[in-house]
């Protein structure tokens, strides 16, 4: 080993010293020169603008370690929210924030202390400080909400549906009862399964956080396996049984009050209430998901997009905690509601800026809210290591036995449960909430972080471990997941594909997509219009589209519209590209129904039946000739020209004795189409050199959003070859119209 290698990591450590001493300086401003605190008469409440004063400090001390606590554990290989969680404990009023700043009026008791006058309950922090906290936890649910796949849920509901229930039901019984066992020895009381302390251990150890499993499975590549996809559903099913069980906690501790008298028929009517509540809000929220998307496009700007939403998810929120249940419910359901809508990205996007700078607040506050000597304590200790064991072994068993029953084997039934157990977020707020309304105490509350934290650094090595081995974990004879369609384009070179990635963005912003960079490095896209959600992944000189088999013809038209365009511009400056396969889709692509909506483009009047024109351009003038009777081109020669432009680059006869001659031109308002017949057959450079006897002219407004490759693909999977010969066959316009939209 050469000197190079063996210093590197001293190098490394010194440039990390040096990356960090800027970070640490705001916070060491922060600790007193001397711990004397000032002497004199009992505390008194702070005036509001004192009060101000020292949020605003807590806030930039609180950023500042948040920022070094999760850079510290990113680079130890750890999740950062370990680090904000961690650095939360350091800098809390029971250790550093606790500390004397004489030096600064009103901080003589520390950064963090809160005076008596002022306290509110359990929480050791101040209540502004806490309100914010409050207000990222909507903000943080509300994001969860808007990420859930409800496709994912539906598509592997079975599998996904019993790993959720049983991780949920087995972890809040065993939390449940080893709260029932254990509290005795660090609480005073009578504990019930109906305690709230219970309850809300069994409640805390239901909620699962796969944001560690999942970028484990992507770095893996084994997102779209078996296992990774039943992780991925069961953590859905898993948050909204968790979410219920929540809100059916907090009512049952409201109906037994801790008193461990249980009224069972009142337990019911409050079980039944909020999972009515939350079942009913969660329906009739995904119902109107599409007319208030609609309403908030209605704004236009995404900024403004965005920032509704978030009102609404605020409103949602408070409207659940005046019905008595947790405002993340509200929250969790708003977002649940706009996930399957085309504006789900751009609120996620335009919320991030308020995303980072909240959570990591929230994360950080959590970790303040932790009596760390109370933590030490080693009852309190033993009671949280006892109560991460049952917690990771119910994780295990729970979400691993049903796995056993949906054609997982041993490995894959161990994956699928090592997957489930690490807990994050929700757990947390869950916890917070308890210590907030006085139903636990600082030591439950510790034990709750002292369980989020080993659960989260537990199974990453050992979910490594387990994928390590190259065995399947499914049974032999199992049913393979459905695949697919693959739909992939090489090209020559990879600047060609990325200078026709950027057109083919461009061409979808035209249709009236909204369209999201997920990861500029691994060139990952999604585009989104209504129910119509595409993935794109750019790598190297490929083009990879994820879609439903149903959006397979709109991608391929897409991609012939881009391609066309490319030709055209740069036929100049090198070879003409062979695009004969992207304009002639094979016999298996050219089926399917078209879309009723778009037959509005279509009129009798536009139809027909006998071309009399003899050459290309001569047809190509007398359709747009047609048009421009019934008011649909204002200039024909306009028209003409970017038609026949679009035809220098490559003819667009297809096979089957079918042409499509289309172009984007400033002679129309809107997209229109008339398509002629030529009974006898004319020669239109068709890629199967057959004659052409139906040809459908397509114009479309430049610079304008307009459904021209939605309605291109949806002629196109109208017009198969039994339509065509069925259209050829017609000798009238009202039948050709007849035949053209009883097969859409």
């Amino acid at each position: 080993m050469n000197e190079s290698e063996t210093s590197s990591p001293i190098r490394r450590a010194f440039a990390l010293r040096r990356r960090t001493i800027p970070l640490l300086l705001p916070l060491l401003l922060l600790l007193p020169m001397t711990a004397a605190a000032a002497e004199g008469g009992g505390e008194v409440a702070p005036g509001l603008a004192a009060r101000m004063m020292v949020l605003v400090l807590q806030l930039g001390a609180i950023l500042f370690a948040a920022r070094l606590g999760g850079m510290l554990f990113t680079r130890m290989k750890m999740p950062g929210v370990l680090g904000e969680l961690c650095i939360g404990i350091v800098i809390g009023p029971s250790l550093l924030g606790g500390l004397a700043i004489p030096w600064l009026p009103g901080l003589e008791h520390g950064l963090f202390h809160v005076p008596a006058a002022i306290q509110s309950g359990s929480t050791p922090v101040s209540p502004e400080l806490y309100g914010i906290c409050t207000l990222a936890s909507v903000v943080l649910l509300f994001l969860v909400g808007l990420e859930t796949d409800l496709g994912l849920l539906v598509r592997y509901a079975l599998a996904g549906g019993l790993v959720g229930l049983g991780g949920v039901v087995f972890s809040f019984l065993v939390g449940d009862l080893l709260g029932v066992w254990l509290l005795p020895h660090i609480m005073e009381g009578h504990f019930t399964l109906v305690h709230p302390a219970c309850i809300f251990l069994g409640v805390m150890s239901t909620a699962t956080s796969v944001s560690i499993t999942a970028r484990i499975l992507s770095e893996r590549k084994k997102l779209d396996s078996p296992e990774g996809v039943t992780i991925l559903a069961g953590a859905v099913i898993d948050d909204v049984l968790g979410i219920i069980m929540l809100a059916i906690g907090i009512g049952v501790v409201g109906v037994a009050g801790g008193t461990g008298r249980i009224d069972w028929s009142a337990i019911g009517l409050i079980a039944a209430r909020s999972f009515g509540i939350w079942l009913c809000a969660t329906i009739a929220g995904i119902l109107a998901a599409r007319h208030i998307s609609a309403a908030l496009k209605f704004f236009g700007d995404k900024a403004e997009i965005a920032t509704l939403s978030l009102g609404l998810a605020l409103i949602v929120s408070g409207l659940f905690e005046q019905a008595e249940l947790a405002m993340i419910i509200g929250a969790y359901v708003m977002g649940l509601a706009l996930s399957r809508t085309d504006i789900s990205q751009v609120v996620r996007e335009h919320l991030q800026p308020i995303f980072l700078f909240m959570v990591p607040v929230f994360f950080v506050v959590m970790g303040m809210m932790v009596n760390l000597p109370l933590l030490c304590s080693p009852k309190v200790l033993l009671f949280g290591l006892i109560y991460t064991v049952g917690a990771v072994l119910a994780k295990l068993i729970g979400c691993g036995a049903p796995a056993l029953l949906c054609h997982f084997n041993l490995r894959g039934a161990l994956r699928v449960g090592l997957g489930m157990i690490p807990r994050g977020e929700v757990a947390l707020i869950v916890a917070g909430i308890g210590l907030s309304k006085g139903l636990i105490t600082q030591d439950v509350f510790g034990v709750a972080i002292l369980m989020t934290l080993l659960t989260t650094i537990l199974p990453p090595p050992l979910l490594v471990r387990a994928f390590q081995h190259p065995g399947t974990g499914l049974r032999r004879g199992a049913p393979q997941p459905a695949e697919l369609p693959e739909v992939k384009y090489t090209f020559p070179t990879p600047e060609f594909a990325a200078l026709l990635l950027n057109h083919l963005l461009e061409g979808f912003r035209k249709e009236g997509f909204f369209v999201h960079m997920l990861n500029l490095d691994e060139g990952l896209y999604q585009v989104r219009k209504n129910v119509m959600v595409i993935g794109i992944a750019c790598q190297d000189r490929t083009i990879e589209f994820k879609c439903s088999a149903d959006e397979v013809p709109f991608v391929r038209t897409a991609m012939t519209e881009v391609v066309l365009e490319l030709e055209q511009t740069l036929k100049e400056l090198r070879r003409p590209l062979d695009t004969g396969s992207l304009l002639s889709p094979s016999e298996d692509e050219l089926t399917g129904t078209g879309n009723k909506r778009l037959l509005r483009y279509l009129r009798p009047d536009g139809m027909v039946p006998a071309i009399s024109s003899l050459t290309k351009c001569d047809v190509i003038s007398e359709l747009i000739g047609v048009l421009a009777r019934q008011g649909l081109v204002r200039d024909e020669a306009e028209a003409l020209t970017a038609v026949l432009k679009r035809e220098e680059a490559m003819s667009t006869g297809l096979r089957h004795g079918f042409a499509c001659p289309h172009a984007r031109t400033t002679a129309v308002d809107q997209l229109v189409c008339a398509i002629g017949l030529k009974p006898e057959g004319m020669p239109f450079d068709a890629s199967d050199g057959q004659p052409t006897t139906v040809i459908m002219l397509v114009l479309s407004p430049t610079g304008q959003a307009a459904p021209y490759m939605e309605f291109m693909a949806s002629m196109r999977s109208v017009l198969t070859p039994e339509g065509l010969k069925s259209l050829a066959a017609c000798r009238t316009a009202e039948e050709m119209f007849a035949a053209v939209t009883r097969r859409a």
